[in-house]
């Protein structure tokens, strides 16, 4: 009876911590909106909305699909986070440099931990396993692609960068784990280490995609050259 308690209890510290990991990642991505939003020299408020659709944006895109209640309007902690910390940030980068590179390693975390619960929740909702995938995709970049659009940007996961094809691999890691890892526990550690390890190497050693290069050159001897 002992044993089956302190399984209980483990599995229940575990998922405690996926759940600040979760708001950890909130505030991450928050804070990546603010900077996004102070480049372009918005407002606070503006600040605040492109800080809101940066952390939230994803999540409530993967739950209006899966047709249940939006994620943040049952827990309302989430605002009031995003909310306090694009104004902490705000005040904060008027006077103090922002540790990027610290940011950048949470920014990698954040994607990590919302592209396991994006999947998992697609999974436990019984999704066929390339929707998995895709609404753990949608989870951890959907977010960030508003951002850039809204302050007139090339989306990251459209640029060089190695972010949106880690959450893949870490979806796909996350899914063959919970068809064939004895726990689910085991399957989401991988997959966050998966998504977090190939960020951070991106990262580090400035890893990239390949550019998809013009199918045609410009040709000045062309008829209708200058056209």
């Amino acid at each position: 009876m002992r044993h089956y308690y302190n399984i209980g209890l483990a599995r229940m510290s575990f998922l405690s911590a996926i759940y600040y990991l979760d708001l950890l990642g909130t505030v991450v991505f928050a804070v990546t909106g603010l900077l996004a939003a102070s480049r372009k020299q918005l407002d606070l408020f503006g600040a605040i909305v492109i800080a809101m659709v940066t952390a939230v944006g994803g999540g409530t895109l993967r739950d209006l699909i899966m047709d249940v209640p939006v994620f943040w309007t049952q827990q309302t902690l989430y605002v009031y986070l995003i909310v306090v910390s694009a104004i902490f940030m705000f005040v904060y980068a008027r006077y103090f440099d922002v540790p990027m590179r610290l940011l950048l390693v949470l920014d990698a975390l954040g994607l990590a931990v919302f592209t396991v619960i994006g999947a998992q929740k697609a999974f436990e909702l019984g999704f066929s396993d390339p929707i998995v995938i895709m609404f753990g995709i949608m989870t951890g970049v959907v977010g960030g692609v508003i951002r850039d659009v809204l302050v007139g940007e090339v989306p990251l996961i459209f640029r060089k960068e190695i972010y949106a094809t880690a959450s893949f691999l870490g979806a796909s890691v996350l899914l063959l784990g919970f068809h064939f890892l004895p726990s689910r526990e085991l399957a989401i550690v991988l997959a966050i280490i998966v998504v977090f390890g190939l960020r951070l190497l991106a990262i580090h050693k400035n890893y990239s995609l390949p550019v998809f290069v013009p199918l045609s050159r410009p040709d000045n001897n062309r008829p209708d050259a200058g056209q």
